[in-house]
């Protein structure tokens, strides 16, 4: 069972519908138990990175998911669900996130319309399951307004060239974060979650 983690965050809804097309069994959970026994976990988000991870904490969830990381079991990072995968972000203060990837949420520089709003192209860094049979350079819906500084470049999947080229896509292991919304990507979003719930 894919767990898609419900912390107050994000349309989870059209996540759950997405992975259901094709074919995943997929529920929305907010308790403990239910992500310590999900064979997969997802974690969506839209919103502010420090609330995201005051809420994580209140709900006793931060600890059960960077275990089931470690253990090496699937998981996927949604929009803000990838920045919380890093280290800290610097979005109105500075704030710790689950520090499973080394790196920095910073805000885009001055020029660039913030937020991004709209379909952007992905630049493939390193083969990986997660976009087998996803063409390099496919697009996706992306709405943000901070993007992922990544520190080691072994983590970097994917970039997305919006003023400067940055992270659209993280990893490592079966741990993985894209900042765009896959379950609004038509053709090339599904393909990617259905990869994902057949690792």
């Amino acid at each position: 069972m894919i767990a898609i983690v419900d912390y107050g965050m994000g349309n989870l809804r059209s996540v759950q519908k997405a992975l259901q097309y094709v074919g995943a069994q997929a529920e929305i959970v907010s308790q403990i138990e239910d992500v310590k026994k999900a064979t997969h976990i997802v974690l969506p988000g839209v919103g502010a990175f420090g609330d995201a991870m005051k809420n994580l904490h209140a709900a006793g969830l931060v600890d059960p998911i960077v275990q089931a990381i470690e253990q090496g079991r699937p998981f996927l990072g949604i929009c803000l669900g990838l920045q919380l995968m890093f280290s800290e972000s610097e979005e109105m203060g500075t704030h710790l996130g689950l520090d499973v990837l080394p790196g920095h949420v910073r805000k885009f520089p001055e020029g660039e319309r913030v937020p991004q709003i709209g379909w952007n192209q992905v630049s493939v860094q390193k083969e990986t399951p997660l976009l087998d049979g996803v063409p390099d350079g496919s697009y996706f819906y992306f709405v943000h307004s901070f993007y992922v500084d990544a520190k080691e470049q072994k983590d970097v999947v994917g970039l997305t060239d919006y003023g400067i080229d940055y992270v659209s896509v993280a990893g490592r292991g079966c741990a993985y974060g894209v900042q765009f919304h896959p379950e609004k990507s038509q053709d090339a979003g599904l393909k990617l979650l259905k990869n994902f719930s057949q690792f």
